[in-house]
């Protein structure tokens, strides 16, 4: 699973690289695919992508389920398997997740408590 993971992955970041979709929301938007997660049976891929920057993830993720077919089309025979799977997308919010947790870690409390146990680790 993981390995189809990563090649139905790299078959998406080439065809968001080429520009192939033709869609007004998706002009100029570039996307990363961190991650492409495969169903057991290999036939459904959820593929979790994010716009640099983060603006219109949304937007520009429904408009990535609307092209699926198409999409599906185009990295089938870059995949060399028996049946291409059906591509499912979703914003990852994998770069949120992080960007809290590291406001989190800098907070002037967590700062506080981690120069204490210098402190003490000192007398």
């Amino acid at each position: 699973m993981l390995r189809v993971g990563e090649l139905v992955r790299h078959a998406l970041a080439a065809v968001f690289a080429r520009g192939e979709i033709e869609d007004d929301t998706l002009a100029g938007a570039v996307l990363t695919v961190p991650e492409v997660r495969m169903s057991p049976d290999l036939k459904l891929a959820s593929a979790y992508v994010m716009p640099l920057g983060g603006e219109r993830a949304e937007e520009i993720v429904a408009a990535l389920n609307r092209h699926h077919r198409f999409i599906r089309g185009r990295i089938a025979p870059e995949l060399d398997l028996k049946f291409a799977p059906e591509v499912r997308f979703f914003v990852d919010e994998t770069f949120e997740e992080f960007g809290k947790i590291d406001a989190l870690l800098r907070s002037d409390r967590v700062q506080r408590d981690l120069h204490e146990d210098d402190d003490e680790g000192q007398s």
